[in-house]
């Protein structure tokens, strides 16, 4: 490993997923390469349960089990409070507007489109039906998120917020 990339693996930041259907979940873990092992990956089902863990309500209020994410990667059709309006949450709050948002999800929609750009979506991913394109897909946006961008680092005060 060069100096840069362990670097990086010190400093790759958790990873949220909020997915709601464990088969989507299982594959995005099972397409998990290995050079991403090292990335903290967190779960949550739905919309609230999101929120929750981002403002650090009920039940995450423990910085150290609901750290502040580098990458939140979210489905739009969730129970309760869907994919649409948490991202407008996110990109609405100060706090949490900095954190890159990648939309995972089944709707090709152009108006989900153009919705989730509008709201400030950092990339927009149709989930393929193929297991092997969506494998690529994962494999390609964790890559892309984790070793070619360089994501916004949280300062110790920062993510006691």
């Amino acid at each position: 490993m060069t100096g840069y990339s362990a670097m990086r693996a010190m400093q790759l930041p958790p990873l949220l997923i909020v997915e709601d259907s464990n088969e989507d979940f299982e594959a995005f873990q099972r397409y998990l390469h290995p050079s991403f092992s090292q990335i903290p990956v967190y779960r949550c089902t739905n919309g609230d349960r999101a929120l929750a863990f981002l403002y650090r309500t009920e039940p995450y209020t423990n910085p150290n089990t609901a750290p502040r994410p580098g990458l939140i990667v979210l489905d739009l059709n969730l129970p309760g409070t869907d994919g649409r309006e948490v991202l407008y949450k996110i990109k609405q709050d100060r706090n949490l507007k900095k954190i890159p948002v990648v939309v995972f999800t089944t709707s090709n929609n152009p108006k989900d489109i153009a919705a989730c750009y509008e709201q400030g979506a950092n990339s927009y991913i149709i989930k393929p039906m193929d297991f092997k394109l969506l494998k690529r897909s994962i494999q390609t946006l964790l890559s892309y998120w984790f070793e070619i961008t360089m994501l916004p680092v949280q300062s110790p005060e920062e993510d006691q917020l």
